[in-house]
């Protein structure tokens, strides 16, 4: 399982000058700290955004992979999202960029 380290430096290689989100974007990990996406670029700080994720390293892992569906994570509370419409609308890029660290 890659450490948050490894999927911070993969998530900044990923999107270098421009995360093409069009909005800033945290992963919190339940713990083990956070991916934030915005406009300045990549960092692991605690800062505010417009969609915030809430889920464990071995849930992004498993939706990266297409073992755990993104609908059925939300329902049973393994992922959390703070804007519902927001996260809905970006399910696209959340979705490529889940596989992508995987």
């Amino acid at each position: 399982m890659a450490t948050l380290e490894d999927l911070t430096t993969k998530i900044a290689d990923l999107f270098a000058a421009d995360s093409g989100l069009g909005t800033s974007f945290k992963i919190d990990l339940k713990g083990e700290g956070f991916i934030h996406i915005g406009e300045t670029g990549v960092s692991n700080d605690d800062l505010p955004a417009d969609l915030t994720v809430k889920v464990s390293r071995k849930d992004l892992e498993a939706l990266g992979k297409g073992q755990l569906n993104p609908m059925t994570a939300v329902i049973t509370g393994r992922l959390q999202v703070s804007d519902m419409s927001l996260a809905m609308s970006l399910q696209p890029q959340m979705q490529a960029l889940f596989a992508k660290l995987a």
